[in-house]
């Protein structure tokens, strides 16, 4: 299995298929590099996903801005209390125990001092001492909908991480009856492509996926939630994918059900070596990666109690060989971001 950039609709393509171009692969020879690459930084069953970052040259700022669509404080830990995915359990694979966040009614702010200048610094910080990679760094308190951004603020080609936005665009056609969980995709079931698609990150769950939505559909899609997306470029800012993350998390996007199942695919994924490989004992992480030659990303919801916020870092470097300087550097801006929040 292996990670890429999100195929035109057309016939599935092979395990190693990218983004499609009359039916040519593009990065056959990328995706068997990658493989050695990851051995480096001890990831196992890694999915590697095109993404070249579009801002040249980075610019630092720390202020604070109102999202697309503010968002609703979650009620609480999801990790918290139990749920059950919508589709049947036969046919797709049982969502762990995960609740998604209640959205109709607001909890309490967040306790602690939130996102500080203190920490807009220290991030600026790590990014500064980096200089020689494009980081773009966006972070939103779920309590108030503030949204911090650093570095580079232009759209990256998002890789994988734009599987989340894949899988919540099909839950919507399943809540408004246009598709459904069961449908069959490949030799199984829909349920169980978008686990694939996310959990392990899976190319052709991720096709059929695609062509069961439509580009345009998702395009469509996209934009209802506030994003600019165009599926053919596969572009998003570090705050456009933290954006998604804060409305799905906070029940802005699905359903409770839906969004239950799609958070629980955001754990225990084939790659845990960026964020979460940062993050200490209790606090809950719901995550997606993207990585291939010098792109480097991951996007994630971190909560704890009735504290939790959208973190999403996305990197441009010189190519496979600095992965793991750079997920250093994930682990650095993750370790400052949980010991000031949390």
């Amino acid at each position: 299995m292996e990670e890429q950039e999100p195929p035109r609709p057309g016939p599935r393509p092979g395990k190693q298929g990218n983004r499609l171009n009359a039916g040519i692969p593009r990065y056959r020879a990328a995706l068997l590099i990658a493989g050695a690459v990851v051995l480096a930084v001890g990831a196992s069953g890694t999915v590697f996903s095109a993404a070249h970052a579009h801002g040249s040259t980075a610019q630092f700022v720390s202020g604070v801005a109102q999202p697309t669509a503010p968002a609703t404080p979650a009620a609480g830990d999801p990790a918290a209390a139990g749920g059950s995915p919508s589709s049947d359990a036969s046919a797709t694979p049982t969502a762990p125990a995960v609740a998604a966040p209640a959205a109709a009614a607001p909890a309490a702010p967040a306790q602690g001092s939130g996102i500080t200048p203190a920490l807009d610094a220290q991030v600026n910080s790590i990014i500064n001492a980096n200089s020689q990679y494009q980081i773009g760094v966006t972070l939103v308190d779920l309590s108030n909908g503030s949204s911090h951004q650093y570095g580079v603020q232009a759209p990256f080609e998002a890789a994988s991480t734009a599987k989340v936005l894949a899988a919540a665009d099909y839950y919507h056609l399943v809540e408004t009856g246009a598709a459904s969980l069961d449908d069959s995709l490949g030799q199984y079931n829909a349920g169980f492509q978008i686990k694939e698609m996310i959990q392990d990150s899976d190319n052709d769950s991720w096709s059929l996926i695609m062509n069961a939505e439509g580009f345009s559909q998702l395009q469509d899609y996209a934009s209802s939630i506030g994003v600019t997306y165009d599926p053919n470029d596969n572009a998003l800012s570090p705050s456009e994918m933290a954006s998604i993350l804060a409305q799905l998390y906070t029940g802005k996007l699905l359903n409770q059900e839906d969004t239950t199942q799609l958070l629980s695919y955001m754990q225990n994924t084939n790659y845990e070596s960026l964020i979460p490989a940062a993050v200490p004992a209790g606090i809950t992480v719901y995550h997606k990666y993207g990585l291939l030659d010098d792109e480097l990303h991951d996007a994630s919801i971190l909560t704890n109690g009735s504290s939790s916020y959208a973190f999403v870092i996305y990197t441009k470097g010189q190519d496979e060989s600095d992965i793991p300087a750079r997920t250093d550097v994930f682990h650095q801006l993750t370790q400052a971001v949980v010991n000031s929040l949390f």
